[in-house]
């Protein structure tokens, strides 16, 4: 059965999907490093525990590891931790259980697109990084 040039195009598909995969995580953990006060308040009131902590887990998870995970750095362990963050994100701030009307249905996107986005990081945790990541450089070195 033909894989479509999978094999072929494999290391520069997968640097592509670490950008995309971590290009949400960068806009909003830059956002959030920039609007560190805003984000706090936002842990406030979205019931996390410990708002300035969640605040600087958010932004190292979200920003730092994002950058990390872009350069293909450590990838099959930080693509595990991300699964866990991007759970633990998908239960605070999308209970769409507790909600109803238009806030459930919006709550109920925004957790299944965590579901999502867990199932790339589970693929980049399975294939690694690929080639072109300083992963791949230090494996060929």
């Amino acid at each position: 059965m033909s894989k479509f040039g999978a094999d072929r195009y494999s290391n520069a598909a997968l640097l592509i999907a670490r950008f995309m995969l971590v290009l949400l995580f960068l806009i909003f953990g830059w956002q959030k490093l920039t609007g560190f006060s805003g984000t706090e308040a936002y842990m406030t009131q979205v019931g996390a525990p410990l708002p300035w902590l969640a605040t600087l887990i958010a932004i190292v998870m979200e920003f730092f590891v994002g950058i990390v995970l872009l350069l293909g750095v450590a990838v099959r362990p930080l693509a595990l931790l991300m699964i866990l963050y991007t759970f633990g994100t998908a239960l605070i701030g999308h209970p769409y259980w507790a909600l109803a009307g238009m806030d459930r249905f919006e709550a109920m996107i925004g957790f299944y697109k965590n579901i999502s986005i867990m199932g790339g990081f589970l693929l980049l945790y399975v294939t690694g990084a690929g080639r072109y990541s300083v992963d791949g450089l230090l494996q060929h070195a």
